[in-house]
């Protein structure tokens, strides 16, 4: 008998359905997850013996782990299948540890999709545990309980109970607190634009230009900055009455196909496109990855590994996609060259494939009947992308009119003209709004056109735009910062602890957070500095790749968050609580007094914590003193 644990009981129903039609009889079983940590309630980590850490099962975790044993002593052959990244090889290797095995005694396989290919493909060439990859994982996980457990009781005693920092967590905070700095001081700036209505004769097509030059001189976006200003260039063009085209420019371009999904990219169409956050857009990627009943006694994972930030595609997929497409769309819209798309990414990590379907023919409206309406539309986003990728690209032209009024103004025209959709049959591009047609073949060079309106619009310069949950997950992947699996989490994190809230989509820096991301600013600039988190990244992707020692680069953090904690705690001043002296505690008659916690003030005894009273917090009661 053949063991395979994997990490989720949904993979273990998907693959325990492909491997029972082997000739070999294997046993499919789920973790569940992680079976050991660091403790909860306790740092874990022995920072005096380079960094030892001091793992404990997991309560959930113990009964699969007895189950496991008892099945183990009757296996010849075990298998572990958890998920292809850090935490699946950290995950494998702690199942090694709690089930006593020998690492050279069991096979590790990894897979980017779950289907009986991937499967049987995977469990005839298994591998040895990467303890590269562990090293990496655990140096992050030390690292980010380091900052966990030594920042956090600082926060507690100088601001408020209940606080927290974390390593990815506090550079997101610094994003949204520097954003929200920008907007506070930003001085707008008025400007004004003109625009001119031209027609050839009376009936025939109108064109809308803009001002681009004055006297061959690039009018840039703020030169004309006063009513006046723009009223005396109206009326001067008005008072001319015409112009004539001395230009007309066609340009043939094409345009090709965006990359197929990694996980940010996902992450963040996902919340323009469906406005799913980044926690939801993963839950249900993580449903459809695993597997889905399609009826007829077939179960399928749809879709790759999710967590990626690469966008190399497999060579059978992308052939059975230009059969597709040749198929669905005629050889014209089939790409003549293969597209093998290139990870830009910074510190992209694993050998990963990009985010697609597993397979091209199981289209989206032929499985809706089998999917929940959050796995259909998610599905579609991911299944669309993909069939784009090596279609054909978009033709079309670029047409450009310049119209002189008075050989003092130029006036520019800017549109396209589609001349082959291309991958847009599938993928539309949105269209704007101020876009519009000309029929070129009505006009011709040094053909005079009469100026039906001359009009100036007034603008003023706009503050930067507030983060949202995907232009904050761009900022990080830009950056360097974090990695796929993190980065819903570190939102969620910064919502929980009441640093952020979302209005209208976008980010609002509370009180709370102003409080924690100053201190962290003025204290652990090293901490927030987005430079010193993406080189940490670069150590940790080092340390996978078998080339720097993990207990080095966890201490290369320690020593001066160390150091710098030690300052903190001499120079900031305890937060001081104001004591409510109109109203006395009901439980012992002591005073109350006004404490904080991330979920805002409230009141309590002042005896805490041997009474445990708290009530409600009113602004209008206070009526005394600091202590």
């Amino acid at each position: 008998m053949k063991l395979v644990i994997v990490e989720s009981p949904t993979k273990e129903r998907t693959i325990a359905k492909f491997l029972s039609k082997s000739n070999e009889k294997f046993v499919v079983k789920s973790s569940y997850g992680h079976v050991r940590d660091l403790p909860e309630n306790s740092l874990g980590v022995d920072e005096k013996n380079d960094f030892k850490p001091y793992y404990v099962i997991l309560p959930k975790a113990k009964k699969v782990i007895h189950e496991l044993k008892n099945i183990v002593k009757h296996c010849k052959e075990i298998y572990l299948a958890t998920d292809y990244d850090r935490e699946g090889e950290a995950i494998a290797w702690h199942l090694v540890k709690v089930l006593g095995l020998n690492l050279n005694d069991v096979l590790r396989i990894t897979f980017h999709e779950i289907t009986p290919k991937a499967i049987y493909e995977a469990l005839s060439h298994p591998r040895k545990i990467d303890i590269a990859l562990v090293n990496s994982q655990q140096a992050r996980r030390i690292i980010d309980r380091l900052v966990g457990y030594k920042l956090s009781p600082l926060l507690w005693e100088k601001i408020a109970r209940g606080l927290s920092a974390g390593r990815v967590q506090s550079v997101a905070l610094k994003f949204i607190y520097d954003r929200e700095m920008e907007i506070k001081n930003f001085v707008p700036q008025e400007y004004w634009s003109i625009e001119c209505v031209f027609y050839k004769d009376e009936g025939e097509q109108m064109l809308s230009a803009k001002l681009a030059f004055i006297e061959d001189k690039k009018l840039e976006k703020l030169d004309i900055k006063s009513k006046e200003e723009a009223e005396k260039i109206v009326d001067e063009v008005k008072k001319i009455g015409v112009g004539k085209i001395v230009n007309i420019k066609i340009e043939e371009k094409t345009k090709s196909p965006p990359q197929p999904y990694v996980t940010s990219t996902l992450q963040q169409e996902a919340s323009w496109k469906l406005k799913f956050s980044p926690s939801k857009t993963m839950a249900v990627a993580q449903s459809l990855y695993e597997g889905v009943d399609l009826g007829g006694n077939e179960r399928v994972g749809l879709i790759t590994y999710m967590r990626t930030d690469s966008v190399f595609v497999s060579e059978y997929a992308i052939e059975e996609l230009r059969k597709y497409i040749k198929e669905k769309f005629t050889e014209e819209y089939l790409s003549k060259n293969v597209r093998r798309y290139k990870t830009k990414i910074k510190n992209a990590q694993e050998a990963h494939e990009a985010i697609r379907p597993t397979s091209v023919y199981r289209e989206p409206e032929e499985i809706k009947q089998y999917l929940t309406e959050e796995q259909y539309r998610l599905y579609k986003l991911i299944w669309t992308k993909f069939v784009a990728t090596q279609m054909e690209d978009m033709k079309y032209q670029n047409i450009t009119f310049d119209i002189d009024v008075g050989k003092k103004y130029i006036f520019r025209v800017e549109t396209k003209k589609i001349l082959f959709d291309g991958y847009t049959k599938i993928l539309p591009e949105e269209k704007k709004d101020d876009q519009q047609f000309i029929d070129v073949s009505k006009f011709n060079k040094d053909d005079v056109l009469k100026i039906k309106d001359c009009i100036p619009k007034q603008h003023f310069t706009e503050p930067p735009t507030r983060y949202t949950e995907a232009s904050l997950i761009k900022e990080l992947e830009k950056n360097g910062i974090g990695r796929p699996s993190t980065y819903a989490t570190v939102i969620d994190t910064l919502k929980q602890r009441k640093y952020v809230i979302l209005k209208e989509r976008k980010f609002y820096l509370t009180e709370l957070g102003k409080e924690v991301i100053e201190l962290l600013s003025k204290y652990f600039s090293e901490i927030v500095d987005k430079s010193y988190t993406a080189r940490i990244e670069k150590l940790l992707d080092k340390i996978a790749q078998g080339e720097e020692e993990w207990v080095k680069v966890v201490n290369m953090f320690y020593e001066p968050l160390m150091k710098d904690i030690k300052r903190a705690m001499v120079e900031i001043a305890p937060a001081k609580n104001k004591i409510f002296v109109s109203k006395k505690c009901k439980l012992c008659g002591g005073s109350l007094v006004v404490r904080k916690s991330k979920y805002g003030k409230f009141l309590s005894c002042e005896n805490f914590p041997k009474c445990k009273y708290k009530t409600k917090y009113d602004e209008k009661e206070i009526t005394t003193k600091n202590n």
